[in-house]
């Protein structure tokens, strides 16, 4: 990618006033292909984020080559569409799959060549860390590093691992290590755990059609109830594709949440679970190309917690493009959304 077309793009992003970040691109290297291919090799019963890396893994598959070019084709891409930065991340499922030795090794890896990347082209990309939850002490260790040493942007992880979630006590260690960074945490969509998919099984509803805003709407939800935010008030957390269909449930989860006739074993919260989604969330437009739920989240949410994002390469740039800039909101809420939401959340400097 040379100079001269690299300033093209950003050219033809401010002809229209906006700066364009897009905050869930995903990327993948070598090291993480490798270390998949190994797990798919050991499979011996049907797994549909396995189902997934198959494809992924594929060197013919749709996605396997844009995943692994960072400097060609996708830049080439941001160019056309008029894209100013992707914000990257390591591909679900990350390294979460992997055992914890290789999960460590893997996420340094991708690591050091993100932060190498973005080094050759700070102004088109920035960068989410990826760390191994189910070695919380590698994961605060690696966090640590991404964050201060490699000047990452923040933290991604791929909703569950080994079917927990982190909400579970164990892993509010972590959480506090990255509030404590002053960073904010991405969870990113991966399949139901096995003891949810089975009831998605039939035409592969546990996929992106359903089952992953299922997924991940329940982990969020599970870390509002399990109080980590009255313990960690700072945590800001990030969620894809608006959100996860949680914005629409927040009535009623507010509701059944403080239902008095009916006693559950739940913890005590100091404010209602909508009181946390509004303070410790923030939500992104990837792969929810559409105008009505957009208006909603502004007026549920505010224009102050949406960012925008495409979801490359699993959608297309000249969708998401088109989407922000016909929306029908203002120019003042574009701006928050295309970029000034992004650069305060991911501390990004402003161009």
């Amino acid at each position: 990618m040379s100079p001269k077309s690299s300033k093209a793009g950003k050219a033809k992003a401010r002809k229209t006033g906006f700066r364009r970040i897009a905050t869930e691109e995903a990327f993948s290297v070598p090291e993480q292909m490798d270390a998949m291919r190994e797990v798919l090799a050991r499979q011996t019963e049907y797994d549909p984020d396995l189902f997934l890396w198959k494809v992924q893994t594929d060197p013919n598959g749709p996605v396997n080559k844009p995943l692994l070019d960072l400097e060609g084709e996708r830049m080439r891409i941001m160019d056309r569409d008029g894209v100013d930065m992707h914000l990257l991340s390591l591909t679900s499922t990350g390294v979460q799959m992997m055992e914890p030795g290789k999960a460590l090794a893997v996420a340094i890896a991708a690591n050091d060549r993100l932060a190498a990347a973005i080094g050759r082209h700070p102004d088109r990309f920035a960068g989410l860390a990826t760390v191994p939850p189910h070695d919380v002490s590698g994961a605060i260790k690696e966090a640590e590093r991404a964050i201060q040493k490699l000047k990452l942007n923040g933290i991604i992880i791929n909703s569950h691992t080994n079917g927990e979630y982190l909400s579970d006590r164990k892993y509010w260690p972590l959480l506090e290590a990255i509030a404590g960074l002053k960073s904010s945490l991405y969870i990113h969509p991966r399949s139901p755990i096995p003891a949810m998919a089975a009831a998605y099984r039939p035409d592969h509803l546990e996929h992106a059609i359903w089952g992953y805003q299922a997924e991940t709407g329940l982990h969020a939800l599970r870390l509002i109830t399990s109080g980590v935010f009255d313990q960690i008030s700072s945590l800001k957390i990030i969620l894809g594709h608006m959100g996860e269909a949680l914005p629409y449930w927040l009535y009623r989860i507010d509701y059944m949440h403080g239902m008095a006739p009916i006693q559950f074993d739940r913890a005590k919260l100091k404010k209602r679970p909508s009181d946390y989604f509004k303070r410790n969330f923030m939500i992104t437009t990837s792969g929810m190309n559409w105008h009505p739920v957009l208006k909603f989240c502004i007026e549920v949410l505010g224009a102050d917690n949406i960012m925008w994002a495409i979801d490359y390469p699993y959608q297309t740039s000249p969708d998401a493009v088109k989407f922000m800039n016909t929306a029908p909101i203002s120019d003042a809420d574009k701006h928050k959304i295309f970029h000034k939401n992004a650069e305060r959340i991911f501390h990004i400097k402003q161009a």
